[in-house]
């Protein structure tokens, strides 16, 4: 089920069945909402039981690393090469879903899928020179929503999959020559029964006040307002 399917769907349900032309409740409107209750809903998930199905997964593709200088200032002055080059990421990872402390990447690794890279904390990559086993290896970490990768000497590419906050982020991204994501053709990452309570969620808050404005009636554009009866002094109806 894609993203619109579930916009439409609510919008369905609020008017029952009958839309306007002139419908006052924004598709975008639906979509933030669907979006915030789906985060909200999967870190309490995630919270009570630690887990999370790959269902609600999404791929970036291929993502290409690039050689820079680690050196974090940004005026001329203080923008020289220290000598310290690292690789990251050429793009911005999306931002994740807030799980419990860790970031809610569920993949690192070779473009293979399978050839896992750990993650660890940015501050303690200074001592993995220092690692008796395994400083020869691969360690991933982040920094400003880049993606480092560690000792990464001719890797050229890396593979990343997570729980992203906004799905719709991931269209920037290339998965074999197309968008990795859209909001009319991809499946929408979340499980069916989570659809039923995100529905609930908004269909008994956010749609609920929305539902409860007039729809324009007479196709001019302008929010209709009630028609009031007036009445005499004597409590009954004004005579025509």
């Amino acid at each position: 089920m894609t993203l619109d399917e579930i916009t439409y769907n609510l919008l369905n349900l609020i008017r029952g069945g009958r839309l306007s032309h002139d419908e006052h409740i924004s598709p975008e409107q639906i979509k933030f909402n669907i979006k915030h209750y789906r985060a909200m809903f999967i870190r309490r998930d995630y919270a009570k039981h630690g887990f999370i199905s790959s269902h609600i997964e999404q791929d970036l593709g291929c993502l290409e690393l690039t050689y820079v200088d680690s050196v974090k200032c940004c005026s001329p002055s203080s923008a020289q090469e220290t000598g310290c080059l690292v690789y990251r990421t050429v793009k911005e990872l999306p931002k994740t879903v807030r799980y419990n402390f860790k970031e809610a990447l569920s993949y690192i690794g070779d473009v293979t899928g399978v050839g896992t890279i750990p993650f660890i904390p940015a501050n303690t990559v200074q001592y993995l020179a220092y690692d008796k086993y395994t400083k020869g290896k691969y360690k991933a970490y982040m920094i400003d929503n880049y993606l480092y990768v560690y000792n990464a000497d001719g890797l050229k590419y890396i593979n990343v999959r997570g729980v992203f906050e906004d799905p719709s982020e991931v269209a920037t991204f290339d998965c074999n020559g197309s968008d990795c994501y859209n909001d009319s053709s991809s499946p929408f990452p979340i499980p069916l029964d989570m659809i039923e309570r995100i529905n609930t969620g908004i269909l008994s808050k956010e749609l609920a006040l929305l539902g409860g404005s007039f729809t324009d009636t007479v196709n001019d554009r302008a929010q209709d307002s009630k028609t009031i009866v007036p009445r005499s002094a004597g409590g009954g109806k004004q005579k025509s």
